[in-house]
């Protein structure tokens, strides 16, 4: 049931008042374990700052990281590859990220995170890491909340706003995804949904806003060590001291020896190592004043990703090029990227900004894995046309996450950056690091769910004003 926004909140207990996140710190720091984000696209950064990515994961990077920062994400980009790849890729960076850690002499926790709309690897990537970690006594927390992107969790049922109204998640376009679609909004049963009948009703439980908000961190707490061994555990938010709460009580629980693996979308990281919010970044606190156009590329086929496309294309005073998947897919695939390729570099080469993207009839295969194997061939266009630059661009904006790590750890060769912080909510700007094909060079990832239909507009023309 579709539900009023305002009205909604309004009805909701009263957030939980004290100010948590000195507490939170501190317990962060008496744990001694590195949180490590396994993203399974680039976009859950969106939430964070001045935390370092890592694009590849070989052991000596890994125990790099461990010896110098508290907290990093691995982009794994998993999403965008069938199951049993997916496995295999989290398989073996959970054993780099295990032979570091006992190199580096860190302990750690591992956030598996996924997409807010729920789309991703559930089950396969939640029992692989069970199984490479020894997390099979682990409580999994389930924390979908990602609220700059409009995502809610009130009485278990996960929400997407749409202007005024809560619409459940599974009457979305993104729960008719065709890899990973889902039938319930309801998180206890999307969780039994996914898991295909390895977990039933005594298997799931969950954590309440009445908990997190009349009753605080330590009888949440309390909850969390009632949770059976190996069950999965529903966390409803509404705000970012829930999460706080929520937060806190983690770390009151592993002191009681609780251990927790969390399949979460962005809200949660920030709260877990006490990260006070930043302001929205201005292209002056980013840019530099190198000359050149600005490269936006968008990959993304999501209902809003097209709406902020055509309001660009429209109203952005910028190049468009379009990549057109049927002419790709029909065996011409080499001449149609030579074609975008010579079109954006005669563009960039008049440094007008130019959008890359690809025509919006979305193609499917007959099974999610054919899909799936379709859109790796479109996202290869997309890498080999963007390598094909001659000229440095001032920043380059990818639309979608699975297009933004191909773009920057296959186009740019990005191995490391630093997240700088959010151009607008949710949508993380990165400082590329040494190695890359541009270092320093300003990278937005704009997740392809997320802003208004201008949204994507507004950012292109402020970042044109400050050039």
């Amino acid at each position: 049931m579709r539900l009023s926004y305002g009205e909604t909140m309004q009805s909701l207990p009263v957030p939980w008042k004290e100010d948590l996140v000195p507490a939170i710190r501190e317990a962060f720091a008496a744990a001694k374990a590195t949180l490590i984000v396994m993203d399974d696209d680039p976009t859950g950064c969106q939430t964070v700052h001045d935390i370092p990515i890592l694009t590849a994961w070989p052991v000596e990077a890994l125990r790099a990281e461990f010896e110098r920062s508290p907290v990093f994400f691995i982009l794994t980009n998993s999403r965008s590859l069938p199951a049993r790849e997916a496995i295999g890729l989290n398989r073996e960076v959970a054993r780099n990220i295990t032979k570091a850690a006992s190199q580096a002499g860190r302990r750690f926790m591992v956030i598996s995170r996924s997409d807010s709309t729920l789309r991703g690897h559930f089950r396969a990537e939640i029992e692989t890491l069970v199984a490479e970690f020894g997390l099979q006594k682990a409580v999994t927390l389930c924390i979908p909340a990602f609220f700059e992107g409009g995502r809610f969790t009130i009485g278990d049922v996960h929400y997407v706003k749409e202007g005024d109204e809560l619409v459940p998640a599974a009457e979305t376009p993104y729960a008719k995804d065709p890899s990973f679609g889902f039938a319930s909004s309801n998180l206890k049963d999307y969780i039994r949904e996914k898991m295909g009948g390895a977990a039933g009703v005594e298997d799931i439980c969950s954590i309440s806003l009445e908990d997190i908000r009349r009753q605080g961190p330590e009888a949440v707490a309390r909850k969390l060590l009632a949770c059976r061994d190996g069950s999965f555990c529903v966390v409803n938010a509404c705000d970012r001291s829930d999460m706080d709460v929520v937060a806190l009580a983690v770390f009151r629980a592993m002191e009681k020896g609780k251990r927790f693996l969390f399949r979460t979308a962005a809200a949660i990281i920030p709260a877990l190592i006490g990260l006070a919010p930043r302001p929205l970044l201005a292209a002056g606190d980013f840019l530099s004043s190198s000359k050149g156009c600005g490269l936006i590329v968008v990959g993304s086929f999501v209902p809003m990703s097209s709406l902020q496309l055509a309001h660009l294309l429209k109203n952005g005073d910028v190049c468009g090029v379009e990549l057109r998947v049927g002419r790709l897919l029909s065996g011409d695939g080499h001449g149609e990227v030579e074609r975008v390729t010579g079109e954006m570099n005669r563009s960039v080469d008049m440094q007008r900004d130019t959008v890359i993207y690809t025509s919006r009839d979305l193609v499917t295969g007959a099974t999610a894995e054919e899909s799936i194997r379709i859109q790796a061939g479109v996202a290869a266009a997309l890498i080999g046309t963007v390598r094909g630059i001659s000229a440095a661009p001032r920043y380059v904006l990818a639309k979608g996450g699975i297009t933004s790590h191909d773009i920057a750890s296959k186009s740019l060769e990005v191995k490391r950056a630093i997240v700088a912080g959010q151009i607008i909510p949710g949508v993380p700007v990165w400082r590329l690091g040494e190695g890359s094909r541009f270092p320093g060079m300003s990278y937005i990832v704009f997740p392809g769910n997320v802003g208004t239909e201008a949204s994507m507009t507004d950012v292109v023309c402020a970042l044109r004003a400050k050039g």
